[in-house]
């Protein structure tokens, strides 16, 4: 299901579009999360007297102007004011002025950091080292992106032969000029000679579908609009493939335009306005929808997502073209899996939080007939993949990896070490054969590619980053402490082996807390500026995510949300009563889903932080739902248009819980003007907010990204531009001396 997949800042990667990531973003003494009652909100005091915005024609000053006349809602009887509701036409003149004056204002600021020419001179060297990201094996060519040096985005390349020479297939940044173009997706035929990938301008990830014959590398003729976050399934024989789309803009009302995704059939080589949809019709506007083929192409699975903790699942014989008939339906639990033919190897949260998986025979999917293979444990299942007769399965075990591999009948073979707290970005196999790739690193490891073989268990190193990085001085632990409730959370902490715990030490603490998202540890090329000089980063698996399974996930949902914030904010108490840092020397960061965590955090404890990071952040939960595709987020927030929903929502939307008057951190928001995910007026109003309403005299900050969308700038030079003033920013507002000297 679509969610935030932007989640830490410590990485510049690029992920294809994986099946997985398809078919699945107080105060009080009473806590919101302990069940106790959710109070009716009222606007205060300041929002009804004298609520201010920036005109454009006094946008220069940097100073609010006051507005006698401003915009509300009526929600439940309840009047909310929303008094920079213009911001919301972002492209609007007034807008784009106002958009203008905060740039030059943050340029201001930022650019007098004395040190920012030595900053980005560390900062470009760790940003040539290498980078691997996603991988896919289809018959015996490896496909995967990586990017060397000073590449302004990374590459897809294949490998003919395994050990064979890699070969340049397709560089996106070739494709564009001033507005860069951007690889999204890319799905290999099974046999390796056709590949289906998405691009679109400047990441705004509104892709457009095209087909590359592998072996030439020439673009045949097919090109297929609206395939925005597409998810691909070929035929066996690469003659055609199966492919979610959205319809054109004359097909549905204006504001359904980023709901109704569908599944099409199209035959290579053909117009894609004859594609016949298979899949989707009927269902709710908001499903989230894929298909995926069996290997033997007799089975068509269908998929439809309802949030990230719920999905139905449906066969079609082909052979037989009969109808869809129901695996999963209407069941409250996530549910996929792969077609070896008509054995269909299901993971399914179904009676089992943490997961199992069932074998299911597609001639007879009745549940009466699944045969579990692999059952339930105390550790979350967080993938697999099938390898000639076996299962390989991934558990998360404390929020960092474990593999153990399954013969196809349930029966327990091994388990394959890996690094210690170790994550795997991205893993592949082929059916047929027996071994398959894992792509592997860590905090204090660079992406390495691992290779398996099932039969003999032999592992062994397929290729590596080099990193000249001197990793000896530096430490990865694990730390847990309890939240506000007694709930206890983990927490990965990484710096300096010789750190003292005097309070003085500058911490970068980074979360998410949503959509089932794990945050596992992870190579951040990035971090090492700040380690070098004696910087902690610490990052704690909030309530919302999913590194303890659908119970941890489904606690920091919906009127459980504030579970998520609680999390957080005893993370940093816990940081600071242990005296790894002070709040003098705390910044918070976090982006999208992770971007109103922050955004929460710093309204309901300001006095915690010096410093906050919000990117591309949800901050108005009375409206999210009626902007962009917002609405398809309602399972994982609540609705608004829900009485007792908005009221909680309410309650806790940053936008809304500004108080004028408050000391509060200095805040530095971005966003991106074709971010089609999170829409841009989010974080603008939450920085016309917060300006109208500190006293501390700390900057509030925004960045706006006119070629960026759901995230960072799509080629290197602006990446290197982002970290800078990143950076620039933690280092002055935590008073963290610069020194070329690496400690």
């Amino acid at each position: 299901m679509e969610g935030p997949p932007y989640v830490s800042p410590g990485t510049a990667s690029m992920r294809a579009v994986s099946a997985l990531a398809l078919i699945l973003i107080t105060t009080t003494s009473c806590s919101m999360s302990s069940g106790c009652p959710v109070p009716t909100p009222e606007p205060s005091n300041a929002q009804q007297v004298a609520v201010s915005s920036l005109q454009a024609g006094d946008a220069a000053s940097g100073e609010a102007k006051p507005r006698v006349t401003i915009p509300a809602d009526t929600l439940h009887g309840h009047v909310i004011p929303d008094p920079y509701r213009w911001l919301e036409d972002f492209e609007s003149p007034r807008a784009q002025a106002w958009i203008d004056a905060q740039t030059a204002n943050t340029r201001q600021v930022l650019d007098g950091v004395v040190f920012r020419d030595s900053m980005r001179q560390r900062l470009a060297e760790l940003f040539e080292i290498g980078h691997l990201g996603a991988i896919a094996l289809a018959g015996d060519r490896l496909f995967m992106i990586s990017r060397e040096g000073d590449q302004e985005q990374p590459v897809l390349y294949v490998q003919e032969g395994l050990g064979g020479e890699l070969r340049e297939l397709l560089d996106p940044d070739a494709l564009g000029n001033e507005s860069p173009v951007v690889l999204d997706w890319w799905y290999p035929s099974r046999d390796g000679e056709l590949l289906a990938y998405g691009t679109s301008v400047g990441g705004s990830e509104r892709s457009t579908l095209g087909v590359l014959d592998v072996s030439t590398g020439v673009a045949l003729a097919d090109t297929i609009p609206r395939t925005r976050l597409a998810f691909v399934s070929w035929l066996p024989d690469a003659s055609g493939f199966y492919y979610t789309r959205f319809p054109a803009p004359d097909e549905v009302p204006e504001d359904e335009q980023y709901f109704h995704r569908k599944v099409h059939y199209h035959e290579v080589g053909t117009d894609y306005r004859d594609d016949p949809m298979v899949f989707g019709q009927g269902l709710d506007m908001r499903a989230w929808t894929a298909a995926s083929t069996s290997t033997d192409g007799r089975f068509l699975v269908g998929y439809a997502a309802y949030g990230s903790a719920r999905n139905d699942l449906y066969v079609k014989n082909l052979e037989e073209d009969g109808d869809w008939i129901p695996i999963v339906e209407g069941l409250d639990c996530q549910s996929y899996g792969i077609a070896i033919g008509s054995d269909f190897y299901m993971l399914t949260r179904h009676e089992a939080p943490n997961g199992r998986i069932l074998l299911v025979d597609l001639e007879d999917p009745e549940p009466a007939g699944w045969k579990e293979l692999v059952p339930e444990s105390e550790h979350s299942i967080g993938r697999f993949l099938y390898a000639d007769g076996h299962l390989v399965v991934g558990y998360l075990e404390d929020a960092h990896e474990r593999v153990d591999v399954f013969r196809s009948d349930g029966t327990h073979v091994r388990r394959i070490e890996l690094p210690d707290m170790a994550s795997i970005g991205d893993w592949t196999s082929d059916w047929r054969r027996s071994d398959f790739f894992m792509n592997v690193n860590s905090f204090l490891m660079p992406p390495t590619v691992i290779r398996n073989d099932v039969s003999t268990g032999l592992s062994s190193t397929y290729m590596a980053v080099e990193a000249p990085i001197d990793m000896e001085p530096y430490v990865t632990h694990q730390a847990w402490y309890p939240s506000r409730d007694g709930t206890m959370i983990s927490m990965f902490l990484v710096h300096r082996k010789d750190i003292v715990l005097d309070g003085t030490n500058p911490t970068i603490l980074n979360g998410y807390g949503g959509f089932n998202v794990s945050m596992t540890p992870e190579f951040g090329r990035n971090r090492y500026l700040w380690f070098e000089r004696g910087g902690i980063y610490a990052a704690p698996n909030l309530r919302g995510g999913g590194e303890y399974g659908d119970e941890w996930h489904r606690a920091g949902t919906g009127m459980r949300k504030q579970n998520t914030f609680d999390d957080f904010i005893a993370a940093a108490e816990w940081l600071i009563d242990n005296g790894y840092t002070s709040p003098s020397k705390l910044a918070v960061w976090g982006g999208s889903n992770g971007g109103l965590l922050v955004a929460a955090f710093v309204t309901q404890r300001p006095e915690l932080a010096a410093a906050a990071i919000a990117d591309v952040p949800l901050t108005d939960m009375t409206r999210f739902h009626l902007l962009y595709g917002g609405s398809i987020w309602t399972p994982e927030y609540g609705s608004p248009e829900d009485p007792d929903e908005f009221g909680y929502l309410y309650m806790y939307s940053p936008y809304h819980t500004v108080v004028e008057g408050t000391e509060y951190p200095a805040v530095y928001i971005t966003t991106g003007e074709t971010d089609t995910r999170v829409h841009p007026s989010h974080a603008l109003k939450m920085v016309a907010r917060l300006q109208e309403g500190t006293s501390s005299g700390k900057p509030v900050l925004l960045r706006y990204e006119r070629l960026a969308g759901h995230g960072m700038a799509p080629r290197m030079s602006g990446l290197l531009d982002e970290f800078v003033d990143y950076y620039s920013f933690l280092f002055k507002e935590l008073g963290v001396e610069w020194s070329d000297r690496r400690q």
